[in-house]
């Protein structure tokens, strides 16, 4: 590989791990921009090596191995990922899907499959972005997102703004969107049927804004 070859593989790993992770990101999921553009950075430099190995070195190697272990180990990275609420509601399936499919994408980029990486990693955001959007439009509830400014009292907040609420909502507990430290956002779903004034939320003390998710 010739060092323009190099430079051009890694430039599109972090410029299609960071549109994937924009879009995981804009959801308020913990895996984002900055964990997608790592795990197509990391993946594809693997692929690259193992080339460089069995070419370069002339080790007469495999040169699948190296990236045959990224493909099992992201797993782990994803199953991290996941998380069960409210005993029986699980979370985060997507996400850990898409870090997986991320990774495959910079193995195909480390080889120099460019075709195939492209429209996989297209298809993966019109996966994510316009099948999202046609289940959301499906679903019986309406989400909310609200960023609140300390998670010290999280519990107080959530009280009052449950209370807003003609039923207690289902909620999450997310990264937040501005990526600000020290601030905490929150995924509220409700019935559809209950019109809810999001003024009354945003006059809560700790609550930042409030948008429809």
């Amino acid at each position: 590989m010739t060092l323009e070859q190099i430079i051009f593989r890694l430039f599109l790993a972090v410029l299609i791990g960071g549109l994937i992770g924009t879009e995981r990101g804009r959801h308020g999921r913990a895996a984002g921009m900055r964990t997608h553009i790592l795990v197509c950075l990391g993946s594809t430099i693997t692929a690259m090596t193992g080339v460089y190995v069995n070419t370069v070195l002339q080790t007469g190697g495999d040169v699948m191995r190296l990236a045959a272990q990224v493909i099992s180990g992201v797993g782990f990275l994803g199953a991290g990922m996941i998380v069960l609420k409210n005993g029986n509601i699980v979370k985060g399936l997507t996400t850990a899907a898409g870090v997986w499919a991320t990774a495959t994408i910079g193995i195909a980029l480390g080889y120099g499959f460019y075709l195939g990486a492209g429209i996989g990693a297209a298809l993966l955001l019109i996966s994510t972005m316009l099948l999202g959007l046609l289940e959301k439009s499906k679903r019986r509830n309406e989400t909310f997102y609200a960023e609140l400014a300390d998670m010290s009292i999280l519990n107080e907040t959530l009280n009052q703004i449950k209370a807003v609420f003609p039923k207690t909502p289902d909620y999450e507990v997310v990264a937040p969107k501005s990526g600000k430290q020290g601030n905490i956002g929150l995924i509220i779903s409700t019935d559809k049927r209950y019109k809810i004034d999001l003024e009354l939320i945003c006059k809560i003390d700790n609550v930042l804004y409030v948008v429809e998710d």
